[in-house]
């Protein structure tokens, strides 16, 4: 197929070809490979391996991820700035790569600090990488509305890119995870071999996608308004959809955060056997692939608006079958893994929605402000997934810490049933309310979008 530039600010008009589609999605495969073992490994890292306190690590992921979480927004603007021959989002997919990488394997090398030197160290390197991760992040998700402006091949291409993250975060690194740092040595070394094998898988997925990326450049003759600071602001508070998007993903993504950031010491001290980790996870994405690979389907025969639904429901019920479980049956591997199904196939279908309520609500932004702004509205994604992130390990830093955590230890029946509360309830009840938010607030449904579509194709 020809390459095509619409006039809706589009790379391809219908179809995109699947090399496209495919290499694109590729990409995010080595992206949430990195991400994943962040969030799923660094707190227990940073906390059991080399031995900083739970507070002082929950307060510096907090502060960390409040920065990184705004420093997203002013990435997004300096995307949509950007103007070079090979567009406005690939110059930037190539720096962060690069730099993040090395940063991340850095994070995971043992300097023999102690003290305040280790906290040094700790501090400088994880705001480091949150930085350099910005970088290349936020261009990936904006490359999504330049792609197409039409609403299946959107949903299509918005899926891809999410089973290969689920695959890389949730199969491999959460299902898989401890088993490899195992394999690789344990302890410390272990964890600095796995760094290194996942910045070169990283590098090379990312290079996969740019080599086949269309190079559009920026050869329009329409001058384009250049964004400041304060007009981001100024978009946020005119686009009222992206407000109400940002409203039930910021509550989706607290309960995606707490059940990432709790689930090792979930399955470490309230199961008693860290080995169930791999019994959750790898069930639960392999439900998550599903989910995402089922959406499409869903939102074309119950409409998105219930497969929002599902997406906020099937969550409360997996998580409330997980806290019974871990009460009275807690190393019960079957009645785990169907539980792990059952909120990750949830979560796949939410992850589904998320994508294209974002991109549908470029479109709507260039409907109404007459604009369009991929690198700010995605920006606001990454600013969610870091500021949820940031509020939750502060929570889980001070919960561990005010109820006698002991790293290695038997824990009190406070602290397990205070991991339970984090891990189960209060995920499932924000999830429900971002269903809330969706009902009252978002109103881009079906038929909306295709009216939106009819009047920006009008505007030639």
């Amino acid at each position: 197929m020809s390459q095509v530039k619409t006039s809706q600010g589009t790379v391809y008009e219908g179809k995109i070809p699947a090399r496209v589609k495919y290499t694109f999605a590729f990409g995010a495969l080595g992206k949430d490979l990195i991400y994943g073992m962040i969030a799923t490994f660094s707190m227990i890292y940073f906390t059991d391996i080399i031995k900083v306190s739970p507070v002082f690590i929950g307060v510096m992921f907090f502060c960390a991820k409040l920065w990184d979480a705004f420093n997203d927004l002013f990435m997004g603007m300096l995307v949509d700035n950007t103007r070079s021959k090979y567009g406005k989002f690939i110059p930037w997919l190539v720096i962060g790569t690069l730099v993040n990488a090395v940063i991340f394997v850095i994070l995971f090398t043992d300097f023999h600090l102690s003290g305040v030197g280790l906290c040094v160290f700790a501090t400088v390197s994880y705001v480091l990488w949150g930085m350099t991760y910005t970088i290349m992040d936020i261009p990936y998700w904006s490359i999504i509305p330049n792609l197409t402006s039409d609403p299946k091949e959107r949903e299509k291409v918005s899926v891809l890119p999410r089973i290969f993250a689920s695959i890389g975060q949730s199969l491999i690194i959460a299902g898989f995870g401890v088993q490899i740092i195992s394999a690789l040595g344990g302890g410390q070394k272990g964890y600095h071999n796995f760094a290194i094998i996942i910045a070169v898988v990283f590098i090379f997925t990312i290079g996969v996608t740019v080599f086949n990326l269309p190079k559009t450049g920026d050869n329009t003759n329409v001058e384009k308004k250049k964004i400041s600071f304060k007009g981001i602001f100024s978009i946020i508070r005119e686009n009222d959809q992206l407000r109400s998007a940002v409203g039930l993903i910021l509550l989706y993504n607290v309960g995606i955060q707490l059940v990432m950031g709790v689930a090792t010491f979930y399955f470490t001290y309230v199961c008693g056997n860290a080995g169930m980790l791999s019994a959750f996870m790898i069930s639960a994405s392999v439900a998550e692939v599903v989910g995402l690979l089922v959406f499409p389907k869903v939102t074309e025969i119950l409409s998105r608006k219930k497969s929002f639904l599902l997406a906020c429901v099937l969550p409360f019920f997996g998580l409330g079958l997980l806290l019974v479980v871990g009460i009275f049956a807690p190393q019960n591997i079957i009645l785990t893994a169907i539980a792990g199904i059952i909120v990750k196939i949830g979560m796949g279908l939410e992850l589904g929605c998320a994508t294209v309520f974002l991109a549908d609500v470029v479109d709507y932004g260039e409907y109404k402000l007459g604009e369009r702004n991929e690198g700010v509205v995605f920006s606001l994604q990454t600013l969610i997934v870091k500021f949820t992130s940031a509020l939750t390990a502060l929570g889980i830093g001070f919960a561990l810490d005010l109820t006698g955590y002991v790293p290695g230890e038997e824990q009190s029946m406070l602290t397990m049933n205070f991991i339970r509360l984090l891990m189960c309830i209060i995920p499932a009840v924000s999830m429900l309310l971002a269903y809330v938010v969706y009902r009252k607030k978002y109103k881009l449904n079906d038929q909306y979008m295709k009216e939106i579509n009819q009047v920006l194709e009008s505007r030639k």
